[in-house]
């Protein structure tokens, strides 16, 4: 929940997610939201043969469309973010083996991290698309391995924390945004959310 209740909001902010990172990032913008999980298969669409970028912006619209639909009253913000090397999809490992195994895919080459965002309201809908380029160094397995045990990474796609130790395993990152590399790119975001009438 974000923390200015006084603001006085076009229509209630609503973030189609229960990630604590999602959470966390919106509420820095100040504005009162509620989070509501979409319950959207994701696994249903990755085997559909969807560039990472159509994958991430289309995943993000359904989250966005799903609780519009239970709350057409609201201003819905849906998110997807999708890691790529070459082509080849990255998604969360669940496990240390698997982490290790899509750091060590990654090290020495450069990987790109996508960030949709769709945000639905009363008085329609708007889609964006983060790009963040990230170059990771030459690592050892065992440098890898210390680093999954550090940080457990276990619940990110890619199988890094950039805000936390992660950042040690890049030698370049190139951004427009920070946060999106987080989950939600709070820059485009506060512009589109200011447009619709929402007070900084």
């Amino acid at each position: 929940m974000g923390k200015n209740q006084s603001l006085t909001l076009p229509w209630p902010l609503i973030l189609a997610s229960t990630s604590k990172y999602r959470g966390s990032l919106l509420a820095q913008l100040g504005f009162p939201f509620e989070s509501i999980a979409p319950g959207v298969d994701e696994d249903e669409f990755k085997d559909k043969g969807l560039s990472p970028s159509d994958l991430a912006t289309k995943l993000s619209a359904l989250k966005a469309r799903a609780v519009f639909l239970k709350r057409p009253d609201g201003c819905v913000i849906g998110s997807d973010q999708v890691c790529h090397v070459d082509g080849i999809i990255l998604g969360k490992p669940h496990s240390t083996e698997k982490a290790i195994d899509q750091l060590l895919s990654m090290q020495g080459k450069t990987h790109e991290l996508l960030t949709a965002v769709t945000v639905i309201n009363p008085k329609g809908e708007e889609t964006f698309l983060n790009r963040t380029v990230l170059k990771m160094r030459p690592l050892k397995k065992q440098s890898i391995e210390n680093y999954v045990h550090l940080d457990s990474p276990l619940d990110c796609a890619g199988s890094y924390k950039l805000e936390s130790g992660g950042i040690k395993l890049f030698e370049s990152i190139e951004t427009q945004d920070h946060t999106a590399i987080i989950g939600l790119p709070l820059i485009e975001l506060a512009n589109l959310l200011v447009k619709q009438g929402y007070t900084i």
